[in-house]
């Protein structure tokens, strides 16, 4: 059986997470938790700059919402059904094939 203070735990656990999801700027673990990713990997992403993050103290990363959304939709791979209406709409456009 789950004690109070465990449920007090995991309830807590359940805030923070959602809290997350209503702050416009996070820090690095939040971010990391926010991309599914460890905190490590995301450091290295921004130390290679491969992710929009600010530091406006030098030493604390900290990275808009907004931001990583925008990065995440970045990269689309499209289906083979639309590589497929690519192809038809670039071959009707040229004539048909040759």
């Amino acid at each position: 059986m789950i004690s109070d203070l465990q449920l007090g735990e995991i309830a807590e656990a359940i805030a923070n997470k959602l809290s997350i999801y209503h702050k416009e700027v996070l820090t690095l673990s939040e971010a990391a938790a926010y991309l599914n990713l460890s905190k490590s990997y995301l450091y290295k992403m921004t130390m290679k700059k491969e992710i929009p993050y600010f530091k406006p103290m030098g030493k604390v990363c900290y990275f808009n919402k907004s931001d990583l959304d925008n990065w995440l939709h970045q990269n689309r791979i499209s289906t083979d059904e639309e590589l497929q209406q690519q192809a038809d709409s670039f071959c009707m456009k040229k004539g048909g094939r040759r």
